[in-house]
């Protein structure tokens, strides 16, 4: 079943719905799970993950609510939180750091003796869009507590990973690693119309099955098309705030421009007629039998511009 508004094959993972279709749910346990693996790169292997609550509330019923898009824990215990940025933020990063106390806050063990003993908390922001402070041209930041000093990890239990998605350029002939192709399923998903025949591992027959469109009940359909709508919406929000901005950009440049050649002009032409005068004063007192250079002294013109009268 599909949607006449719809023309994709397959669902767009920057929505909120497909996010959390294919990497939330337990049904997709094996697409997260790869992913995931493909992201740690050997670093750790995860073999199970289970899904934690999403809806989270401080300590207090008057904290701030957080909701996660995709919240787990590992087989070891170590939490995993997995957010979709779909817009640039003004504190992004602000934000992932405040997210990050949840899953460390809630480690805690109430009601008995706790020595502080943590397990790891990792942060993961795929991000649809480029972060204005980062210069680097690499589209993959793994962010943990440094000593400043000697440029060690100081504090290994929790890590941030962002990756700038539209700073991601590989074609499919370019994909080297496992980690590349889910980069480009990622951001080429909703594009792609046939699987690309470099994706040939077996966590992508499970995720291009649950990606496609034409297989979706009644219920899931409409849900994706309200959230394809709210994400279309989100980036004409932004595209109009872009132009406005452009726009008002240009207009206020001109406007300073205007009043810069104005006012230019003005020194210039005042300049002019300074030097005009000058001119007029130095003939007469040249007229008079005034030296060169006490006509020089007076009107401030060179001697060459006197001789010249």
């Amino acid at each position: 079943m599909c949607s006449e508004g719809l023309r994709e094959r397959y669902v767009n993972p920057y929505t909120d719905f497909a996010f959390k279709l294919l990497f939330g749910t337990d049904l997709n346990k094996e697409i997260l799970i790869g992913f995931l693996n493909a992201l740690f790169d050997g670093k750790q292997v995860i073999e199970d993950v289970t899904y934690l609550n999403t809806e989270h509330l401080g300590s207090k019923e008057t904290d701030r609510r957080a909701v996660f898009d995709v919240y787990c824990e590992n087989e070891k215990g170590e939490k995993i939180l997995i957010e979709m940025q779909r817009g640039e933020q003004q504190f992004f990063k602000d934000r992932s750091i405040y997210y990050a106390t949840y899953p460390i806050r809630e480690q805690a063990i109430k009601g008995e003796i706790w020595d502080y003993e943590l397990k790891a908390v990792y942060v993961i922001g795929i991000l649809n869009f480029a972060l204005d402070d980062v210069s680097s041209s690499s589209f993959r930041h793994e962010v943990k507590l440094m000593d400043t000093t000697t440029h060690e990890v100081f504090f290994d239990k929790l890590t941030f990973v962002y990756l700038e998605m539209p700073k991601f350029h590989k074609t499919e002939q370019e994909l080297d690693t496992l980690f590349d192709k889910w980069m480009f399923v990622l951001k080429n998903l909703a594009r792609l119309m046939e699987r690309p025949t470099a994706l040939q591992e077996r966590v992508f027959n499970r995720l291009f099955e649950a990606a496609e469109i034409a297989q979706f009940s009644k219920e899931n359909l409409y849900a994706y098309e309200e959230s394809l709508k709210v994400y279309r919406d989100w980036n004409n929000v932004i595209d109009t705030a872009i132009q406005k901005g452009i726009a008002r950009g240009m207009e206020e440049g001109l406007v300073k421009g205007m009043e810069e050649g104005i006012a230019k002009g003005m020194e210039k032409g005042i300049a002019k007629g300074e030097w005009m005068k000058a001119q007029t004063i130095a003939g007469n007192l040249k007229n008079a039998g005034l030296s060169i250079a006490e006509i020089a002294k007076v009107t401030g013109l060179s001697e060459d511009e006197i001789n010249s009268l």
